[in-house]
């Protein structure tokens, strides 16, 4: 067996999408992992072509394909940034397969998360709202602040994405309310506030709200706004590039590698 074949092969789902290509350029990248597959939407005008070839490059000699079941079985792990229905169908067949599942979906319901969580239970299931180090920083930077802080500090996540993003707020955005939530000693259901409009009354002491800002090609801005009388804290997050995530979720597939079944988040993986 070549050296090659003794790297973990990863599958990536999507492949046609921003995010998908980006992820299959950091397989590609990676000293680390071979790329095992790609994955498409039944359907879809890229199944059937080689990768490489329907990317615009040269032929990678991997083909596109809408059959999950046979290119997860012969995974080690899977890169997926799709939609909620089809990350839950890949989550059993990674399950089935013992492969790690990387989820970076966002919008997943909670009936969604029930069937992940079954599914874990026979694999390691890595999901972030957001893959990237300096989030996850944020994301413990947000928990400690909130702890430190009364409830006269109100709580604030203000986000922006691109025009082209169907969810809101982002996986990001209630990450980070979630850390707030944690921080108080609650949970965010307990706290959230919904998106405002018309006469909405003065603010609860101690809930957390949430602003979405869609426009052009914004790659991700998260603020935490702490505020009191006379006084803000702001902790920020700017992404200028979507390779973080890509590397971010590449690092997460290989770190799981060695891991038993169950969930796990990028806290994990980064050891935060």
């Amino acid at each position: 067996m070549s050296a090659e074949q003794n790297r973990p092969g990863i599958v990536v789902a999507g492949v046609s999408g921003r995010m998908g290509r980006m992820l299959v350029q950091a397989v590609l990248e990676s000293g680390d992992c071979r790329l095992a597959g790609a994955l498409e939407r039944e359907g879809h005008a890229w199944v059937g072509q080689d990768l490489g070839t329907a990317m615009g490059g040269s032929a990678l000699g991997v083909t596109v394909t809408d059959d999950a079941v046979a290119a997860i079985a012969q995974a080690q792990g899977l890169l997926d940034f799709t939609s909620p229905a089809a990350t839950v169908a890949y989550a059993e067949l990674c399950a089935q397969a013992r492969a790690v599942h990387v989820i970076g979906t966002t919008g997943l319901s909670e009936d969604d998360l029930r069937r992940i969580k079954a599914a874990a239970r026979h694999a390691p299931i890595i999901r972030a709202g957001n893959m990237s180090l300096g989030v996850n920083l944020l994301v413990g930077l947000t928990r400690r602040v909130a702890a430190a802080l009364g409830e006269d500090w109100d709580i604030e996540v203000v986000e922006a994405h691109h025009r082209h993003k169907v969810d809101a707020p982002s996986g990001t955005a209630l990450m980070l309310g979630e850390a707030a939530a944690e921080g108080r000693s609650a949970t965010l259901d307990d706290l959230r506030v919904p998106a405002r409009e018309g006469m909405t009354g003065p603010r609860k002491p101690g809930s957390i709200g949430f602003s979405a800002i869609r426009g052009g090609d914004v790659v991700g801005e998260h603020d935490v706004i702490f505020a009191a009388a006379g006084e803000r804290v702001v902790l920020r997050h700017l992404a200028t590039d979507r390779a973080i995530f890509a590397r971010g979720a590449l690092r997460a597939a290989l770190w799981g590698q060695d891991k038993g079944p169950g969930e796990y988040d990028m806290a994990d993986v980064l050891g935060l």
